[in-house]
């Protein structure tokens, strides 16, 4: 081994010791390959940027500030069709609002205003996925008597 590289080890070893780190994180971002190239790229190749509006609620439109549990057809707005209540990702609602709908909806449900849950499921049901209807292997075919 020559001077230099012993001097280089021990000077990076006591650099290592007294940073907590020292010259790696300053050398991660050299790692990523990717963050340097895109940072390279400018306009329309750099990252997309996501197109997606976000959903604006409809207490917000219709400036409501409160929503009370006898209000049925304003809470029919936030539960699907099984009774569950929606989210906000697909309603829109900020947390406030979200939940201020929720507890409506809860205390709804305790004076039989809206239901818990919808016993009958919607007239249309979409077909299963992921399970098709093979016979088992190994069982006796179905036979029909005539």
């Amino acid at each position: 081994m020559s001077e230099e590289t012993t001097l280089t080890q021990a000077g990076s070893g006591s650099a290592a010791a007294s940073n907590f780190g020292g010259e790696r994180a300053s050398s991660r971002k050299d790692l990523d390959p990717t963050s340097t190239i895109l940072s390279e790229k400018e306009g329309d190749l750099a990252r997309p940027k996501k197109g997606r509006r976000r959903k604006v609620s409809y207490l917000t439109i219709n400036k409501i500030d409160y929503v009370d549990y006898k209000e049925v057809n304003i809470l029919k707005r936030f539960i699907n069709e099984r009774g569950k209540i929606l989210p906000m990702r697909s309603n829109g609602n900020n947390a406030k609002q979200q939940r201020m709908v929720a507890q409506a909806i809860r205390r709804a449900r305790e004076m039989a205003l809206l239901p818990f849950v919808v016993s009958e499921p919607p007239a249309e049901r979409p077909a299963p996925r992921g399970r098709s209807m093979r016979p088992i292997e190994g069982a006796a075919p179905e036979q029909n008597e005539e």
